[in-house]
């Protein structure tokens, strides 16, 4: 009988095939979640489980010539843009000033981090002797940036012959994402301990009464530690007023690049779409005419996973062999860097108070991982030690937007340096 499958045989994944495949990865990376506590209790997501499963069993295939899967992924490109345009479309100006000082302080210090995690990443790029480009991929585009800005920008090092870069920065997000979920939340308890800090209650920023140092009330836990699942009810007509607001801040976005591109300005697609949301909802807010948030979160949240699973699924992780060296000593560096930058800058900026530890836990998550590790971290700390109302609200609105926008103006000035290749 003939074989059905050809042995070293490549077969093309797009599409329908693609989204099936993403759907099966993210339920295979929630089963093992839900399996390993140790997953679950570091928040590491059932994309990156998932996915990073699949590409390892894929790599296995390739390297002993059994088969080979071809991914064509223009529809992951797509949700890239349209989960950056959700975020767009939630930044409203009138809810990004309540943080006032405090926000301007953590960005602020954010962008001097940047600075310094591309540094980094760069010098010990040319210590061991890779392109200094690369160096880049394991500072700030994937440690703050994420997987989502990691993938964005290793496209445009493909389209320019950098091979592995997409890769390079995969895994450094998902390493990110771990010791970021791992550290943030011990560091910031030292600091509480050590410091003698208490927990104060807060009516509002700057308004504060003294409290007991470990209250556990669960009154006053985040809705996200909650066992309940929040349910969204979006009617028909709200969610289409959301997919047209999306199809404009990518229809819109992409006009902007090319108007861009013509004057030699690179900028990643996700990010001209971000900012075309969030001229939309800024300038329908006042017109009562705002676009559903639950519309917008479902949106969101399933084009995140489902980007997630198809990019980590789809990575080359046979071609990260010769970059293993550079991987593994930049994030032993990184995460050095991050703890003292944290400690000695950030907790003393943002007042040295019990505020300032939990604003230093969640910053940890956020510079080496993603803003959802950073509310984890926060979370967690809460939990133990009492919550920090300025710190939930400060964080998460300098990860959701203004991070992402001084992380693409860094990495576009690095680029024109002279020595960058």
């Amino acid at each position: 009988m003939e074989s059905i499958v050809e042995i070293g045989t490549t077969y093309p994944i797009g599409g329908l095939k693609l989204l099936v495949m993403a759907i099966l990865v993210l339920y295979l990376g929630e089963f093992l979640t839900h399996r390993f506590p140790f997953l679950l209790n570091n928040n590491i997501p059932a994309a990156v489980t998932g996915g990073l499963l699949c590409s390892s069993a894929l790599a296995l295939l390739s390297h002993f010539e059994i088969a080979h899967l071809d991914f064509e992924l223009e529809l992951r490109n797509s949700l890239l843009l349209i989960f950056f345009s959700t975020i767009g479309l939630t930044a409203k100006f009138s809810a990004l000033l309540i943080g006032g000082r405090a926000m301007i302080l953590l960005i602020t210090v954010c962008t001097l981090f940047i600075l310094f995690q591309n540094v980094v990443g760069i010098l010990i790029a040319s210590l061991i002797g890779q392109e200094t480009v690369y160096g880049l991929f394991v500072g700030s585009i994937s440690l703050v940036g994420g997987h989502g800005t990691a993938i964005a920008w290793g496209e445009v090092a493909t389209e320019d012959g950098i091979r592995g870069a997409a890769e390079l920065g995969v895994a450094g997000a998902t390493l990110g994402l771990i010791i970021g979920g791992l550290i943030g939340g011990p560091v910031a308890g030292r600091l509480i301990r050590k410091k003698q800090l208490s927990y104060v209650e807060s009516d509002a920023i700057g308004a504060n009464h003294s409290a007991p140092a470990n209250q556990n009330n669960s009154e006053t836990e985040p809705a996200a530690s909650k066992s309940n699942p929040i349910k969204h009810y979006v009617s028909i007509r709200d969610f289409l007023g959301t997919v047209l607001a999306l199809g404009l801040c990518l229809g819109f976005g992409e006009a902007v690049n090319h108007y861009l591109f013509s004057y030699e300005i690179r900028l990643p697609g996700f990010l001209t779409a971000m900012m075309v949301g969030v001229v939309i909802t800024n300038i329908t807010s006042p017109l009562k005419k705002d676009v559903d948030p639950d519309a917008i979160n479902l949106i969101g949240g399933v084009s995140l996973h489902l980007f997630l699973a198809m990019s980590l699924m789809s990575m080359d992780l046979l071609s990260l062999v010769n970059s293993a060296g550079l991987l593994l000593t930049t994030m032993v560096a990184q995460t050095i860097l991050i703890i003292f930058f944290a400690t000695h800058i950030v907790f003393k900026m943002m007042g040295s108070d019990y505020d300032a530890a939990v604003i230093t836990g969640g910053f940890i998550g956020m510079g080496l991982g993603a803003t959802p590790v950073a509310i984890a971290n926060m979370t967690a700390i809460s939990r133990e030690h009492g919550p920090s109302m300025k710190a939930l609200l400060v964080v998460p609105l300098v990860g959701a937007f203004f991070i992402d926008l001084v992380n693409a103006v860094v990495i576009e000035l690095f680029l024109r340096l002279p020595f960058m290749s």
